[in-house]
Formats: structure tokens, sequence, C-alpha cells
């Protein structure tokens, strides 16, 4: 059995792959690679190959939880198999779906990010305060900064709750779109 022994922990795989998943559980958030490579003494490349190994684990195992890798974080989650019954025993209720001008204004800052609320309008022609803040206040989408002009308007981008949401690793996984698809309403 290897060993990592580079950093102030020396453990063998079996034993470090329990140790991440432990952390995975406990933290019941993304648990970025910088911090696990911390955590434990050891590069980025071996937290990697220490959570594939646990992914690999969990899977042979058939175990009711898997990792979900979102950028360079992990987190253990319920997989969607079991997720209706995680579901009743918690008797969590379903969001209801997202509106149509909802998912507009997400789909904007998504492929634009980071944007203004202004840039936002301008594109969508009407008003989206309301539909702004909402998506703040659901953690899908977050301010970003400010953008160097008059009134420093704020910058939005999306979360890690947008890509756990929506079931992709990065931005770039979003699907290609036509630019011609978003075009400013100048009327």
């Amino acid at each position: 059995m290897a060993k990592f022994s580079e950093g102030y922990l020396s453990y063998d795989e079996e034993q470090l792959t329990g140790a991440v998943e432990a952390v995975l559980f406990a933290a019941g958030e993304p648990v970025s690679q910088e911090k696990l490579a911390e955590i434990f003494g050891i590069t980025n490349s071996e937290v990697d190959l220490v959570v594939t190994r646990l992914e690999n684990r969990l899977k042979l195992t058939l175990a009711g939880v898997e990792v979900a890798r979102t950028e360079k974080s992990y987190q253990l989650c319920t997989k969607a198999s079991h997720s209706e019954f995680v579901t009743k025993y918690l008797e969590i209720k379903r969001t209801s779906p997202m509106s149509k001008p909802a998912l507009e204004v997400l789909a904007v800052v998504a492929y634009r990010q980071p944007v203004t609320k202004g840039y936002v309008e301008q594109i969508r022609g009407v008003d989206c305060s309301g539909i702004m803040n909402t998506l703040v206040e659901k953690g899908i989408v977050e301010e970003k900064g400010r953008l160097d002009a008059p009134g420093r308007p704020i910058l939005y981008g999306t979360t890690l709750e947008f890509l756990k949401r929506f079931g992709l690793n990065s931005i770039s996984d979003l699907p290609e779109i036509d630019d011609g698809q978003m075009k400013i309403n100048v009327e």
C-alpha cells in the first residue's frame, strides 16, 4: 500500500481516504482542494487521487452517498437514486420550479458574468430587481464586486450552489450558445 508521508501526517491510502471522507461528511458543504491539501499536508494532485479513490470505493460498496465535484471543490451528497427517501425523512418540501423570467435572468448572469443588473435589464427589456434579489437570497447568484463606472454598480455572478443545482462541474460545462441569442433590446 502506498504511503502519503510528505506532510505532517503519515497515512496509508486507505486511512487517508477514510479521513478525507470524514472531513467531507463533517463539512456538509464543498471543501476546496487547497483546504484538503492543507489539512492533510499533501499536494493538490494527491488530494484529487484520494478523492477519486473515495469515489470508486463509494461506487463499489453501493453507498448511499457520492462525491460531488464543483470546480476545485468536493462534497459528499446523497445519490440521486436515494433522494426521494431522504426528502421524505427530512420532510423537505420541494422548491417550486423557477419561473421563466428567473431562468432568463439566471441565463444572462451565467453566460455573461460578471454583469450588472442594468445589463441584464437591457437584454431582457424589463426591470429585474425583484428577480435578482430572489436569486441572491437563494444563493444562486452573488455579488462579485463593483463596476468601475459612475455609481459603481454591483457586478453579479453565479455561485457554487448554482453549479450544484444544475449538475455542473464548472461554468465551462454550460452548453454553447449563439451570441445572436442575447441581443440588447434598444427599443
